[in-house]
């Protein structure tokens, strides 16, 4: 069964890689909490009851021009949705970003993913004559999204400014249930901040 314990040495290794890095150049971090929602994508924005999630990953650029840049990203991310499942989802996404000179900007993303969920209730199974309670080893999962967000760098001068974004993330568990319903879909709406760690490179200050 997953242990809670391997998400947080991913944050360990990802904290201690951007320590690292941290001399010669910056490494972005970012961190958001999200609602998750068993919903069509782009009809709901925000959904209650609240289905906490959290997610922590960084970024790479391909190719940065004056006021936008194409980029890669790598995350980790888990949601608990007390009525359906739990899960712990790796993905990446190829990212555009427009900036405006006010700080303002607006991203695009498109991601892939591999994610494994857990029942959160009890399962049984019948057998001469009793129920045995089973032992849930989860599901696998691949997880297409797409998202929009929305974001402001708090100093916008600087292009390793930390920024504050919300995020409509839709995405998809595929298969779910083969046969029955082979494609779940799901809405995300995230809240987070982007941060950059031991910043040294002054060259565009």
């Amino acid at each position: 069964m997953w242990n809670i314990r391997h998400p947080l040495i991913f944050i360990k290794l990802l904290l201690y890689a951007g320590t690292s890095f941290g001399q010669s150049k910056a490494l972005p971090i970012n961190l958001s909490l999200f609602n998750q929602a068993t919903a069509i994508p782009f009809t709901s924005f925000f959904t209650s009851p609240v289905h906490p999630g959290i997610q922590i990953g960084t970024e790479f650029n391909y190719h940065i021009k004056t006021g936008s840049r194409l980029f890669q990203t790598a995350n980790l991310s888990y949601f608990y949705h007390n009525y359906l499942a739990q899960g712990v989802g790796l993905n990446s996404e190829l990212g555009y970003e427009c900036r405006l000179k006010n700080g303002l900007a607006i991203t695009g993303l498109f991601g892939l993913g591999y994610m494994h969920t857990f029942t959160t209730s009890e399962e049984f199974s019948f057998s001469d004559g009793t129920y045995h309670k089973q032992n849930d080893k989860g599901n696998s999962r691949l997880f297409p999204s797409l998202s929009l967000d929305l974001g402001y760098y708090l100093d916008p001068s600087r292009d390793t400014s930390p920024k504050i974004f919300v995020r409509y993330q839709s995405w998809a568990e595929f298969p779910y249930s083969p046969g029955f319903i082979p494609v779940m879909t799901h809405i995300n709406l995230h809240l987070g901040i982007k941060f950059f760690l031991h910043t040294n490179d002054h060259s565009h200050e």
